[in-house]
């Protein structure tokens, strides 16, 4: 399974609205100038998220969209699925020898698992989590 720019944009505007969670809503043109992304384009990926609940829309001169959950309630695979469907690394079917099946099935399932077990409050506190894990070695 491959994601594509739908998945990955759609993760970073879901990224860009949970960092400002709580202070109003933001615009997609923000969105696009600073990641250097099409405007257009994010706004065909908004609607499916606006659709799924996982975003708000608000009208008006200072309108935008902001997160309809809190970021710690919203996982990476719940807009991974809206965006790309369903998570399968390959479509097989009954007749599939079933040591191939089941490979099929625990690559599924760990993709899964992570995509779920990931929200968007960790991706936007990565940089500070990993920092204090990594060390730092000289020469």
């Amino acid at each position: 399974m491959k994601i594509s720019t739908k998945g990955r944009y759609g993760l970073t505007i879901m990224m860009e609205l949970a960092a400002k969670f709580g202070e109003g809503p933001t615009s997609l043109k923000s969105i696009a100038e600073k990641n250097q992304l099409s405007e257009h384009y994010l706004e065909q990926l908004i609607a499916p998220l606006r659709n799924a609940g996982l975003v708000k829309s608000v009208r008006g001169a200072y309108g935008g969209y902001i997160l309809s959950r809190a970021a710690e309630e919203i996982t990476a695979g719940d807009i991974i699925r809206v965006l790309e469907g369903p998570i399968s690394p390959v479509d097989f079917t009954e007749e599939d020898d079933p040591a191939k099946r089941d490979l099929w099935l625990r690559i599924r399932d760990s993709i899964a698992e992570v995509l779920d077990s990931t929200t968007l409050d960790s991706l936007i506190n990565y940089e500070e989590a990993g920092a204090e894990q990594n060390y730092m070695f000289y020469i």
